[in-house]
């Protein structure tokens, strides 16, 4: 059943029975596929979830909340744990080689106001995953289950776990074999990023082994991976038999694939790209909305990732990159902005 409505089963080797957290909000949440905003560091922040949940983000994740940090009273790790009353439904993201830490970052995370907790075990940056964080905890898919069930014993909201397939050196991938553990663990959902650690970022994820996870539990499994358009998230879930699709590296550049994933997905409708005015209004709006939360020169700066992104394919796009990016105040890039409307005959705000 989705969601985890009932207690999950015992498997032989499974660890000790972990009662399944009752969360009716939790299982609502899966009542139809998802379309997922990414954890992404440095990228999924308070003001880019509010904006992808408007464009159509069923449920958002937070950055890596790192739980070192966190405990220590880090004031970068407690400001990606504050959660605005809008801002729901959202994961925390936490990370961390020790299970202890983890299940203190768990209870911050809950007491946080966290849809739910998550825990990253499928991070392949080197300096993490050497220290036994993020993918590090795949070098023992037992150690890993272990560590779930105590997290999912520590707090009473449901938690999650993020995960690859597997490091890439193994004779066979363990992620079927894992996803019935931490299952068994009171794992309520899995999210899969269909490549393994080895790979990174490269090559084509294989969404095959999303759909030998699902079918190997019932927890929900959120296919990860290349869900780059509408008709991505179409052909994978229709492929796999998930829960849900999950949008990293695409949202950062066209976080207008929500909305069209949603309409292709619910009503098989093909919308519009959006228009010139719709990518300078986004613009505008991404730039004021980080400099209200971070100031200047923070706010414009950290939104440079996403202009090129919202300007690609308007006539002189490269041009007028090059002058937002060399620009620190907001006042700055709206006129420029501005001067891009009337230039390219766009009403401005």
């Amino acid at each position: 059943m989705l969601g985890g409505a009932e207690p999950a089963r015992a498997r032989p080797g499974a660890i000790g029975p972990v009662p399944a957290t009752g969360d009716e909000g939790f299982r609502r949440l899966f009542a139809r596929p998802l379309v997922v905003l990414a954890p992404m560091e440095d990228v999924t922040d308070a003001v880019f979830r509010a904006l992808c949940r408007r464009l159509g983000a069923d449920l958002c994740f937070t950055e890596f909340v790192n739980v070192e940090g966190l405990l220590r009273g880090c004031r970068r790790a407690r400001r990606k744990m504050t959660l605005g009353p809008e801002d729901q439904p959202t994961a925390i993201q936490i990370y961390g080689a020790d299970a202890g830490r983890l299940c203190e970052a768990a209870e911050a995370a809950a007491q946080a106001g966290a849809a739910f907790v998550d825990i990253n075990c499928g991070c392949s940056v080197a300096k993490i995953a050497r220290r036994g964080a993020g993918s590090g905890w795949l070098r023992d898919p037992r150690a890993l289950a272990a560590m779930a069930a105590l997290v999912v014993r520590a707090v009473s909201v449901p938690v999650t776990v993020k995960t690859r397939v597997g490091m890439g050196t193994e004779p066979e991938m363990p992620i079927v074999d894992l996803a019935r553990r931490l299952e068994d663990a009171g794992v309520r959902a899995l999210s899969l990023h269909c490549r393994t650690v080895q790979a990174g970022l490269s090559g084509r994820a294989d969404w095959s082994w999303a759909a030998r996870a699902q079918a190997a539990v019932r927890m929900p499994v959120i296919v990860n991976g290349d869900i780059r358009s509408a008709e991505d998230a179409r052909r994978a879930l229709a492929e796999t038999g998930c829960a849900g699709v999950m949008v990293g590296r695409r949202a950062i550049e066209h976080p207008w694939i929500f909305r069209e994933a949603r309409a292709l997905l619910e009503r098989g409708e093909i919308v519009p790209a959006p228009s010139v005015a719709e990518r300078l209004a986004l613009c505008r709006e991404h730039l004021a909305a980080n400099h209200a939360a971070r100031g200047e020169p923070w706010g414009v700066r950290v939104t440079r990732r996403h202009l090129a992104g919202y300007l690609r394919g308007l006539p002189g796009a490269a041009r007028l990159r090059q002058r937002l990016f060399a620009c620190d105040a907001l006042d700055g890039c709206l006129a420029i902005l501005a001067e891009a409307s009337l230039r390219l005959g766009s009403p401005g705000p």
